[in-house]
């Protein structure tokens, strides 16, 4: 039986807000720690979490030694299993589930009600957060995802305004935990058929929406070449920054118009101006997105916004964003560009 929360606890405000932060690898672990995250999530070394690189997430030793880093010092362990099994092989994602209970992980981060039904069943006290893969929009679906596996709390997408999040507190027991900073996706949270096409694997399976064996780099006189799956999609002149080339992130030439960024302009979610109101909407935690970024990264945006969010909590309605924290995170967003995303519509 589902248990809603009464008009007097709607009422009240989010007396904290969780700071999660990424860890790609032991070290971004632990900057992440010792600059103030609440809570540290990562991955394993394989296809059961979507951010599936070459070089990072957790083997054994790492997340042995990662957890035990972070309880010593009072902070939480999630483990990201948000990928989906596929129909030949899911025991690989079962392993993960295991594993994270016999390592003492605080919860896992999952998308596939198969792999929930499994965990619910085979480990019950598991905690479970449902994963921004889920695609959960409404409070309806979370509230369905709840009910049936014990969900605790939910990640929501990208695509919700700072009224529609509300809306789906205000009607659900769940914790709601929403993006902060970090990268954008075009696409339905990762369900990418661009990328699919290209490369013959599905981000949601494999877990990464370029993998490392689909990009090709070349030099050519025009310039240095990126091709993902054979398509070229994008080209740097010489003295030009290069990013990891993602399809949706390249530019093109359309009809007459050429070499612009036809899907998706590079630019960062970035809500630090919103905390105020996000803590009073009830807002549980606050997600920096970021596993394949680097230590320093992660050192530099939590220490950010471990002080945004101290601050807005002590100070209230007189929080405002200062100028010394979008100079840090300037270097660190995407063609150094900010955006509130669909948290903000002017024209609704």
């Amino acid at each position: 039986m589902l248990s809603y929360p009464t008009a007097k606890e709607l009422a009240t405000p989010s007396p904290s807000l969780e700071l999660v932060c990424p860890a790609g690898s032991l070290p971004a672990l632990r900057n992440a720690v010792d600059e103030g995250a609440d809570c540290v999530y990562f991955g394993l070394r394989d296809a059961t979490n979507a951010r599936n690189f070459a070089g990072l997430n957790f083997d054994l030793p790492a997340i042995v030694s990662g957890v035990r880093y972070a309880h010593a010092r009072g902070k939480k362990v999630l483990m990201a299993i948000n990928t989906y099994p596929p129909a030949a092989d899911p025991a690989p994602w079962h392993k993960a589930i295991d594993l994270a209970v016999d390592l003492d992980i605080d919860a896992v981060i999952v998308a596939d009600p198969g792999l929930m039904r499994y965990a619910a069943k085979t480990h019950p006290d598991l905690r479970l957060h449902l994963s921004v893969q889920a695609s959960a929009t409404n409070y309806e679906a979370i509230n369905l995802y709840h009910e049936q596996f014990g969900i605790r709390r939910a990640v929501l997408p990208r695509v919700l305004s700072l009224d529609q999040v509300k809306q789906v507190i205000g009607r659900t027991p769940v914790e709601i935990e929403v993006f902060g900073f970090g990268s954008l996706c075009v696409m339905v949270e990762g369900r990418c058929q661009l990328s699919s096409y290209v490369t013959g694997e599905s981000p949601n399976t494999h877990g990464v929406c370029s993998p490392a064996k689909a990009v090709r780099w070349q030099d050519t006189p025009q310039g240095m070449e990126a091709r993902l799956g054979g398509v070229l999609i994008d080209r740097y002149a010489k003295d030009e920054k290069a990013g990891y080339p993602t399809l949706c992130k390249g530019r093109f030439d359309v009809g007459t118009q050429k070499n612009y960024y036809a899907v998706e302009e590079p630019t960062s979610l970035n809500t630090l101006e919103l905390l105020p109101q996000l803590m009073k909407i009830g807002v549980k935690a606050v997600k920096i997105e970021g596993r394949q970024r680097s230590p320093a990264y992660v050192s530099q945006v939590t220490r950010v916004w471990r002080e945004a969010i101290d601050q807005a909590l002590a100070q209230g309605h007189r929080y405002a964003v200062r100028t010394n924290w979008m100079a840090q995170l300037d270097p660190l967003a995407e063609g150094q560009q900010h955006t509130l995303g669909a948290y903000h519509r002017p024209w609704r």
